[in-house]
């Protein structure tokens, strides 16, 4: 069975979604997967520069097979996701595919993470993870 090496964005840190959405794949049968999403108590975040953290989401996309990100408006505002999009495209040979995933009951989405994901999604398990396997590298 494969494992999925995936980074869950960091505009997540603004709500629970990070938590349930996790919870969702933890408990969906035989998916398998690591998450190499930098921890919102690392110190990075608090007291590392800009460029640091910008490195620091560059070492733990490098091995993912995909980026997920939360399609939600508030993702617009996030301070990191204009970032981890530009490192999830160019910051590797082959860009990373990214996987919109629109917050349950919400009609509107991020217009920054719907033009620039390669899949956009509804908060359904099913279609999460059918759109990981598809697209991952």
């Amino acid at each position: 069975m494969k494992t999925y090496h995936i980074f869950i964005s960091h505009s997540w840190s603004y709500s629970d979604a990070y938590e349930k959405l996790k919870k969702l794949l933890d408990n969906y049968p035989s998916f398998f997967y690591i998450d190499y999403s930098i921890p919102q108590d690392d110190p990075v975040h608090t007291s590392g520069t800009d460029r640091e953290l910008y490195e620091a989401i560059l070492n733990k996309m490098r091995p993912c097979n995909a980026i997920l990100i939360m399609a939600g408006v508030y993702s617009t505002y996030s301070k990191w996701i204009n970032k981890e999009i530009q490192a999830a495209k160019k910051g590797f040979l082959n860009p990373k595919p990214m996987v919109g995933v629109k917050p349950w009951a919400q009609t509107n989405v991020s217009s920054v993470v719907s033009e620039n994901v390669d899949v956009l999604v509804g908060w359904n398990t099913e279609s999460i993870i059918n759109a990981i396997k598809e697209l991952s590298i």
